[in-house]
């Protein structure tokens, strides 16, 4: 895989000025939760979906124009996909938390053309990742069904990323999700897991867990490509680098952003327009070059987001 040019990282500071940068990263994650408490109520109800398309009358079923005669013909309702018609963009939100936090992003992608948007909410009450992610991929047959795409692009914040994850490697997700963008994904389990004790999904996302140990078996043939962002003033992420995905058998690429935290990915415009990057790079088998990003984040892909 191969995405447009990311903009280059901003050079490492000084140990009192990061200092600085985590207090405006700081600053700037409270102002984000502030909007996003605003925001929270407008997205608990499921988003509506659209109706499948109605039959049209046939062109020689008798229907008359305004001047009497034969009305024109009606284009047939299942038209083949345009060359250029992007899949489905699926957004999955992360814990305790629903679509209300992808409404920049939303926006964002709207403006750029990606007509095909799909918010998902799931429950709070959730208590597996697995079973989180079959009903991903009901959600999925579904969208394909209605839109008459054969694949998905998922954008995924937190643990979304990792629900998705879990569809794409573990249950066959591989064949309906072309790329998988995550936002701050514990794809390696986090050691900052409040509440971890009273609720299982949470222990399920800490590191050692039989979740984080399934995603490292191998997956031979993943057909899927993978874009993680991660940012080094994350707090939620223990270690930062726990963000990336490290695994052999995956086409991933991963991208470093700076000056933001966790709440900041799914909103920062810098990050949406990396987003949508990744999401207008080709196929896989229209490009030869694959870029892959290491753990430690020596070759990844780099953005800047101060």
């Amino acid at each position: 895989m191969k995405l447009l040019p990311l903009l280059p990282p901003l050079p490492r500071l000084p140990g009192p000025r990061m200092s600085s940068a985590l207090l405006g990263a700081t600053a700037l994650e409270l102002a984000v939760l502030v909007g996003h408490l605003v925001a929270y109520p407008f997205g608990l109800t499921p988003e509506r979906r659209p109706p499948h398309p109605r039959p049209t009358r046939p062109a020689n079923s008798g229907a008359r124009g305004q001047d009497g005669g034969e009305a024109a013909p009606h284009p047939p309702t299942a038209l083949p996909l345009a060359a250029d018609d992007a899949p489905p963009v699926v957004l999955l939100h992360g814990f305790i938390d629903n679509r209300s936090a992808f409404v920049v992003l939303r926006r964002a992608l709207t403006r750029h053309g990606h007509r095909h948007l799909e918010s998902l909410n799931y429950s709070p009450l959730t208590r597996d990742i697995r079973s989180a992610a079959e009903l991903l991929g009901l959600h999925v047959e579904e969208i394909c069904a209605r839109t008459g795409h054969r694949r998905v692009d998922i954008v995924g914040h937190s643990l979304g990323g990792l629900i998705a994850r879990y569809y794409v490697q573990r249950l066959g997700g591989d064949r309906r999700v072309r790329t998988l963008v995550t936002l701050g994904t514990p794809h390696g389990g986090t050691a900052v897991a409040p509440g971890a004790g009273i609720h299982p999904i949470v222990r399920q996302m800490r590191g050692g867990s039989s979740v984080i140990e399934e995603l490292r078996t191998p997956a031979p043939g993943c057909r899927t490509r993978f874009v993680s962002f991660w940012s080094e003033l994350d707090q939620v992420m223990v270690p930062v680098e726990t963000a990336c995905v490290d695994h052999p058998d995956l086409d991933a690429l991963n991208v470093r952003v700076t000056g933001i935290g966790h709440l900041a990915l799914p909103v920062h415009p810098t990050v949406a327009a990396a987003i949508r990057e990744a999401l207008d790079a080709p196929e896989a088998g229209e490009d030869t070059t694959t870029a892959t990003g290491s753990a430690t984040g020596s070759s990844t892909g780099a953005t800047s987001a101060a």
